[in-house]
Formats: C-alpha cells, structure tokens, sequence
C-alpha cells in the first residue's frame, strides 16, 4: 500500500498540476505519514450522487482536479445521450473553495462544447433543481457539501428532470469518470462565451413558483404579524428564505445577524447542522427574547431544515425531521381536501427510514403513501415516473428534507420554510399552535416516535469497521428487542423480505441498497444504514403506541423514550 500511496503521490509533483498543487504534494511526501496515505490511499469516488469528501491536495480529496475529472466524466456522458445544444446549470454554496470549483466546473462544460448557465453568486440547491427545468437544460451541477463539517465539499451531479442521477444514468456517469485518466485528460480551456451569468431573473421565477404553492393565502394574511426568528446558518438559505416570506405576507421575520454572513468556516456553530439542538442556539436565544413563535434553520445549502415551536408550557421546544414531516403532510393532505383538489390521483412519498405516521395520515384520506430507498433523488425518481398519472401532494424524509409539488425535483428548504410559516399561521388563525396538532395527530393515527444514532468512523479502518459491523447484524440478527420479539427482517442488499419464524422470504420490490431494517412483533422497526454520503453508521428506531388520552401525551412520549433506550442497550450501542 505504501508503495502504491507514494507513486500516486509522485504524479501529482508533475508538470500537468500548479504549483501550489506540487508543493504541498512534496510536503506530504517528505512526511510520509497518515495524511499522505489519507489523500492519495484510493480515488476519491464518484458515486451515485456525485462527490463528497475533504478538501485537500490528492486523488481522495476535493480540489479542482478531482472535481474537473468528474465534470470531464460527466460532460461526456451528456454528449454521448443528447444530440444537439446542450446546457447545463451550476450552483454552488458558502463553502470554502465552493465558487472556484463552480467556475472550474462551468469552464470544463465550456471547453467540451457545453452552455453552462452559472449562478454568479452562491444560491440554494433547491433553486439549481428549479433552474435545470426552467432553462432547459439537460443537467446541472451544484458545488456542496450540504450540512457536513468545514472541511469538506462535495459535487452534486443532476439529470434533466431536476433530480439528481438515478439508473441508469448513474452508473453510467461513473463510468465515464472512471475512464477518466487524469487531468490531462480534461478539457481546462473554456471558451467563455459558453459561460452564461444568471442570478435575479431565476430567483424571480423560483419565488414566483413556490408562492404558487401556498394553500392558505387568508390565513396568512390574518397572522401576517406572525413571530418568526430565521438563521440561515452562514449558509444560502439567507439568499431566499427571508425574501419569499417577506412576499408571501410575512411582516414579523428577524433573522440571526451574527448567522447571516455567508460563511464557509461556520464560525458560530460546531456543526452547521440543523437535526442538531446546537446549531441553532443563538436563534433558539434570540427567539425567546422576541417572544417568537416559530424558529426555523437551513443548512449550508438549504435543502434542509430545523424547527422549533411553543409547547403547552410555552417553551421553545426543537421538533424532529419526522415530527416536521408528519406535520406537513398533515397539513398538505387536509388543505388539499378542504380544497376540494383531492381525486383520487394524488400520492405522497417518504424513504423507508421515515416514520410510519406518514403513510397513516395519507392513507386515511385514500392517498397511497410510496416508501423509497434513503436519498431524496429516489422521491424525485418516482415524481418523474408517475407525471401525467399521479400528482405529487408532498413528502419528505427523516433527515429533515421536504418537499410539495413538482415545482422541484430535490428537498427544498426554501418551500418548506415557506410552507412550515403558513402551516402556523393556519394553526394560530384556527385556535391552535402547531404542538397542539401534533398532538391531534398522535391521538388520532397514533403515537409514533424515532430516534437516530450515528456512528462516526474515519478513514480506511473506519469503513472496514462499518462494513464488519452491517456483516455480523447480516449474520446474527437480533431475535427479541425490548422484549418484543423480531419477526422480520428486511435486507436490502439482497432485496430479501425474511419472516424469522417459518424462513419464508417475498421480495422488498426496491433497488439494491446496504441496508437492514427489523421489525417487532409491537411495531418497533429498527434500521441499520451505512451513509452513503460520510464515513457514518447509522441506525434508526421508530416505536408507536395509543394516546387514549391527550392529557398524557408527556407520559406516553417518556414510555416509548425509555423503549428505544433499551432496544439501543440490547444492541449494544449504549
């Protein structure tokens, strides 16, 4: 291995990269330690969902070289699918390095005989989707490592459909990377007239979009005084977020001024995540001096978002990715009906990570609820197949992403901000807060409550531990959690449905994908996942039972608390 590490290395100290490149190469050849063999140990893997990784000199690494052989990969891959003009468009966030690789990507789609349509400053992911089908393109690109620590970036690879890439094209854009030798095979010279600016003209037109989603115009416009405290968390979401409110209706919207600043160095937060409490403690502070009665955080690309609502204390109370979730289609699906615009055609979505509670609200209104492998782009997938068919109502997943409409064709935290404000404006104009239809919701379809853990393990070892970990849950599953016992398994690699007792198998009828997920005989489903994204295990817990009585909704929410802190002890993760 060190041999293989050192001669990648010394290619890098070559004429083909700049100079800078070159000596911080030699300088890690000089050291010869851990992070030479971490830079240049494998070739930083263009996936299904493109490229995440650190920044840094190296073939596992983020950097102009890395991120021009994947766009020379996929530039030839659209040329191989389209014939004539072909366009794509790029976006890129606040990361540091997040504008040159941007530009470095629209100048390699130039110099291949592509129209590149680039954003000329930093904008949400959500509005690149928006952008590909509004300009016609055949692709895009957004420049992104969405939520993840400081140090990393990523490349989000789009198809013409707004979604990111799915089968076949996928694998066949991996393989025209792979093909790819080095940078002395990509195309660096751009012809700039190839290279378009665009900015204002698409906000106007995405904005336009999504108001043209709103369900409850009259509410807002009774509760436009609507207390609300936004942080964009150094990231896009201030480019978009607190404009559209203000255009809806909203007159009461403060923003987080030390979180404003677009940011790559996410100076005031650990981790520019919004599924974690502290990132969004300074507008949690400023929330509770206003008074406010919502808060809501994106993530660095603003695909993502946190919220916190009053509780029947009164306190600012941080709700979950499923709780959010579950409140949006809640609130979809009964507008849609009071509407009158439910016929039958409708259909909502969630990946087979997200609460359950979901598929119950929407059933209960006849709407199928589809569940999708994890990733976003496999609800965009299904957007896609079903146009002209059935109508997309809304959806989401665990991980705090949402959508409504078709409008896009990736989780849109822009959309759900807007939405989530008038969802509580829709609540206050009816007596209510938003906890209180939470409540309603559990009393009604049943308490359902998850849980995430995620395991963290860098590097070579890390995912050779994650691998062993996924084999012996494979091998050796568990036969009784929380003293329920387990009756089935469901192992989406093999795309097997087991049923533990008799042995008898049915398909899972879903792509293949390294995932496990058990289930109880009370309806505990427990799910083991690799990120596909981070050097990350994950595991998600989904307990449920009645509320017969809201007055003990506290109680009942601390029985299923203690349930899956003990399925977490009988899998020995705590």
């Amino acid at each position: 291995m060190k041999n293989i590490v050192l001669e990648k290395a010394e290619k890098w100290t070559s004429d083909a990269f700049d100079e800078v490149t070159r000596n911080s190469v030699r300088a890690l050849i000089s050291e010869n330690g851990a992070e030479l063999t971490e830079s240049f140990y494998k070739d930083l893997e263009f996936g299904t969902g493109g490229l995440r990784g650190i920044m840094g000199v190296g073939t596992n690494r983020i950097n102009i070289y890395t991120v021009g052989m994947a766009t020379q990969g996929l530039a030839n891959y659209l040329k191989n699918s389209f014939d004539g003009p072909i366009s794509v468009a790029i976006a890129h966030d606040s990361r540091n390095n997040s504008p040159l690789f941007a530009r470095k990507t629209a100048e390699v789609f130039a110099a291949s005989g592509i129209k590149a349509y680039l954003f000329s400053s930093l904008r949400p992911t959500p509005e690149l989707s928006f952008a590909i089908r509004h300009l016609g393109c055949k692709g895009g690109v957004v420049i992104t490592a969405s939520h993840n620590p400081k140090e990393y970036n990523g490349y989000k690879a789009y198809w013409e459909d707004g979604g990111q890439l799915v089968a076949p094209h996928d694998k066949n854009v991996i393989s025209e990377v792979q093909k790819i030798g080095g940078p002395q095979d990509v195309k660096w010279n751009a012809d700039e007239e190839m290279i378009q600016l665009v900015g204002e003209e698409i906000d106007a037109a995405y904005i336009a979009g999504l108001k043209s989603l709103c369900l409850s115009p009259e509410a807002v416009k009774a509760q436009s005084d609507l207390k609300i405290v936004f942080t964009s968390l150094h990231g896009t979401g201030g480019t978009m977020v607190p404009r559209t409110l203000k255009e809806l209706g909203f007159t009461n919207v403060e923003t987080v001024a030390e979180q404003d600043e677009p940011n790559g160095n996410f100076p005031t937060v650990v981790s520019p995540n919004p599924e974690e409490a502290a990132a969004l403690k300074l507008a949690l502070e400023q929330a509770e001096k206003l008074g406010a009665d919502l808060v809501m955080g994106t993530d660095p690309d603003a695909d993502r978002v946190g919220i916190a609502v009053r509780n029947l204390k009164g306190e600012l109370q941080l709700l979950n990715g499923n709780m959010t979730g579950s409140l949006l289609v809640y609130y979809l699906i009964k507008r849609w009906e009071e509407l009158g615009k439910l016929n039958g055609k409708q259909f909502t979505a969630k990946t087979i990570v997200t609460t359950a509670l979901i598929k119950k609200i929407s059933e209960s209104q006849k709407v199928p609820c589809y569940d999708v492998l994890t990733g976003f782009k496999y609800i965009a997938e299904l957007i896609l197949n079903l146009e002209g068919k059935e109508e997309f109502i809304g959806g989401g997943e665990e991980s705090y992403g949402y959508l409504a409409g078709d409008l896009v064709r990736d989780k849109d935290a822009v959309l759900s901000c807007v939405l989530i404000a008038e969802m509580c404006a829709w609540a206050k104009n009816n007596g209510k807060s938003l906890y209180e239809i939470l409540i309603d919701i559990h009393s009604e379809f049943g308490f359902y409550l998850e849980d995430l853990i995620s395991i963290t393990k860098k590097g070579k070892t890390g995912a050779e531990e994650i691998a062993s970990m996924m084999e012996e849950l494979r091998s050796n599953p568990p036969k009784n959690l929380a003293g329920s016992s387990v009756l089935t398994l469901r192992d989406y690699k093999s795309g097997k449905v087991t049923d533990l007792g008799t042995g008898n198998q049915s398909e899972t009828g879903l792509p293949a994908s390294n995932v496990l997920q058990f289930e109880t005989a009370d309806g505990t489903v427990v799910t083991a996942r690799p990120s596909g994204t981070e050097p990350k295990i994950k595991f998600y817990f989904s307990v449920n039972s009645e509320l017969k009585n809201r007055n003990e909704y506290e109680t009942v929410r601390n029985e299923l608390q203690d349930k899956i802190a003990a399925i977490q002890l009988d899998l020995g993760l705590k």
